[in-house]
């Protein structure tokens, strides 16, 4: 596993999770990726009450990274759920990479370790992973870039193609 890889894979999971913001039944009603990481890590998937502390401050967290704005709340985020940091192989040979927290911790706890790292690394310039802010009018969705030139702009094709419509139709508007 690639370095990049890992972090990008906990950046989605940490957008993914404030995406959600308690609307799902639980963290393991999202993606099948998320339950897999989850699995994984031997993590109980919580319920959302378990969450509800983690929220806000992961929220403004992502939020700061995402606007390349004071760091303050992912420090606050490291100060709260300090990483532990331990080298995994759990993928097998030659696959040894670091994490954040020890498998099998309490849900919240995990996560409030492993996303406080990777956002502070996301922050740093390493990796090659961004963090975004979607830019369709109206949607507070984040998302994560993993591209080449860094250059998306929205959390999904609807955000896209929902902006592009509008923009078309404001230039088709007779008299402006």
């Amino acid at each position: 596993m690639r370095y990049e890889d890992y972090m990008g894979n906990v950046a989605r999971l940490a957008v993914e999770i404030v995406n959600a913001d308690g609307t799902a039944g639980s963290p393991a009603d999202l993606s099948p990726e998320t339950a897999q990481m989850f699995s994984e890590h031997r993590i109980h998937p919580p319920q959302w009450p378990e969450l509800a502390a983690l929220l806000p401050a992961l929220r403004a967290a992502v939020a700061a990274v995402a606007d390349g704005g004071p760091l303050g709340p992912v420090n606050r985020l490291l100060t709260r759920f300090p990483p532990r940091l331990h080298v995994s192989d759990h993928d097998g040979p030659g696959t040894a990479h670091l994490h954040y927290a020890p498998d099998g911790e309490p849900a919240a706890r995990w996560l409030g370790r492993t996303c406080a790292a990777a956002l502070a690394h996301i922050a740093c310039g390493t990796p090659d992973v961004t963090v975004g802010r979607c830019r369709a009018e109206g949607c507070p969705r984040f998302f994560v870039d993993q591209s080449r030139n860094r250059s998306r702009r929205f959390c999904s094709n609807t955000c896209a193609s929902r902006t592009t419509v509008a923009a078309h139709r404001a230039r088709q508007r007779p008299g402006e």
